[in-house]
């Protein structure tokens, strides 16, 4: 914390995902209000997830070929001009049409989203140096974390308050501060080599480089699989009407239980960094976020709920500061931008398919089996990564180092 790039970069994390958790609460409670159908929750992962899927490819491209900072900078302008169409439709009031341009919008903004993370990861490998990659990434997962915890809060808040439009109106606020901080970023960036290769052979050495490395492929693979169906969160809104009986403040507090339990584990992950048997404390955490799931399908009470989504969150924190520190070990500088585009394909893709799977199998299961069906799913996962990938199993950090 005492460099400044990596302060300001912080800066930028927090502030773009306060804006899109906001806009996540906002649309999510909005679109349920309207048609009080989960596959309708389920559509708006899919309508973001489909333009994510197609740009990420080309976003990491760009990222490893052309100025970060700029591109970083375009895609928190991107985010803001979202949330503030997304107000402008909420004035309209025009039922269907209404629901159609909402869907547009987060197309939209699942498109400005897959230069984020890129931007994020190839600046982290250029603020720091790689001795500092585990801490630094501890201190990552808490800032994320707590924009999980915040934006949520917040978002019910604004919504419960005063409206959807408010709570747009303050999601682009954010974004644009998001990209004044990383306009103040100070950091040497690598020489523009936009004519290096062709654009699809760049591409796949990325995609090659992740597929021939085990430890990083194991890791992207269990996390996503887990996020996917494991994704009961998407579903809050309905559990919160449905289930629980609670508003939308109510549902901040549930949207950022996970979060909180994260940010504590990244504490202690900050001060006392893994190292010895990553590999299997990673298996034991995305294991006991399925259990997790199976309980919050199971109860009934708003406040055994949000406990279970606090544990599950701590399980999750140890698992994204693995992934992370897995991730910026493994991958060479000047890959930085592309492999971080796959892990957002992996990671970033399944909350999305994880939301439709999710909002599908609600309407064919009823909410809480599908929950609990999912959370049984997410073990056997585990149990056929910790076979098929024995040496993220035997994995210590020290080893990529």
């Amino acid at each position: 914390m005492r460099v400044p790039a990596f302060v300001a970069l912080m800066g930028y994390r927090i502030l773009t995902i306060l804006s899109y958790q906001i806009v996540s609460i906002a649309v999510g409670w909005q679109i349920y209000q309207l048609t009080h159908d989960p596959l309708k929750l389920g559509l708006i992962g899919l309508a973001e997830v489909v333009p994510y899927f197609c740009v990420a490819p080309f976003a990491g491209y760009l990222v490893d070929h052309l100025p970060r900072r700029k591109l970083g900078m375009a895609a928190c302008l991107g985010l803001a001009a979202t949330a503030l169409i997304l107000a402008a439709v909420s004035m309209r009031h025009a039922g269907a049409s209404q629901l159609a341009l909402m869907y547009g919008a987060v197309a939209l903004t699942g498109t400005v989203r897959s230069f984020l993370g890129p931007v994020y990861n190839a600046l982290f490998g250029r603020v720091l140096v790689r001795e500092q990659y585990t801490r630094g990434a501890s201190i990552g997962s808490i800032v994320f974390q707590s924009g999980l915890v915040i934006g949520p809060a917040l978002g019910g808040a604004l919504v419960g308050v005063g409206s959807v439009v408010l709570a747009y109106s303050a999601a682009a606020a954010l974004a644009v501060g998001a990209a004044l901080s990383i306009v103040s970023l100070r950091v040497t960036e690598p020489a523009i080599q936009l004519q290096r290769e062709p654009i699809f052979t760049s591409i796949g050495q990325g995609i090659a480089f992740v597929f021939s490395h085990q430890v990083l492929l194991g890791a992207l693979a269990l996390d996503m699989f887990a996020v996917l169906l494991g994704g009961a969160i998407s579903l809050a809104p309905a559990f919160i009407h449905d289930v629980l009986g609670r508003g939308p403040e109510a549902l901040g507090i549930l949207r950022g239980a996970p979060a909180l339990g994260a940010v504590a584990v990244g504490f202690w992950l900050a001060r006392r960094p893994l190292d010895r048997h990553a590999g299997r404390i990673l298996l034991f955490a995305v294991a006991g976020f399925g259990v997790c799931m199976i309980g919050f399908g199971l109860s009934t009470s708003f406040w055994l709920s949000t406990a279970i989504l606090l544990l599950s969150g701590m399980f999750d924190g140890v698992s994204v500061v693995l992934r992370s520190t897995i991730l910026q070990l493994a991958t060479p500088d000047d890959m930085r931008g592309r492999v971080s585009s796959i892990n957002g394909i992996f990671i970033g893709s399944s909350n999305e398919l994880g939301a439709f799977w999710s909002g599908a199998m609600a309407r064919l299961m009823g909410l809480a089996t599908s929950v609990v069906v999912g959370g049984f799913l997410t073990l056997a996962v585990v149990g056929t990564t910790a076979l098929r990938a024995p040496r993220l199993r035997k994995l210590v950090l020290a080893d990529l180092r």
